[in-house]
């Protein structure tokens, strides 16, 4: 079945920097869109960024753009979230996430927390 494992969250201090990894199985991940969301408290979940499968085109929220860059290696089945010049407005858990088949898969995210 299909399984998104991300993983590399923490607490960074602002300004900081995390890349985020999602190890993706289950289906043949070099041909699905794939996409980064988070959820801060008390927040809905936003998408932060998407990227083709081959990786040449890629979508960012206002929010991030010029600061995160999502990108994708398809041999080892893993998507990933540069993050730089965090702050704390960034604190959220990350999810990554696909659609196959018509229906929508998810991770069990990650917790990132800006804070000093």
């Amino acid at each position: 079945q299909v399984q998104l494992v991300e993983s590399g969250g923490g607490l960074v201090q602002p300004g900081g920097s995390l890349r985020l990894s999602c190890v993706a199985s289950g289906f043949p991940f070099s041909r699905y869109a794939m996409n980064w969301h988070r959820q801060a408290p008390g927040k809905e979940r936003e998408l932060v960024a998407t990227i083709t499968t081959g990786g040449l085109s890629s979508y960012y929220a206002d929010s991030v753009k010029g600061r995160f860059t999502i990108s994708r290696d398809n041999a080892k089945n893993t998507l990933y979230l540069e993050m730089n010049s965090l702050n704390p407005e960034d604190t959220a858990v990350y999810f990554c996430s696909t659609r196959v088949a018509s229906r929508n898969y998810w991770g069990q995210g990650t917790q990132v927390t800006v804070s000093s």
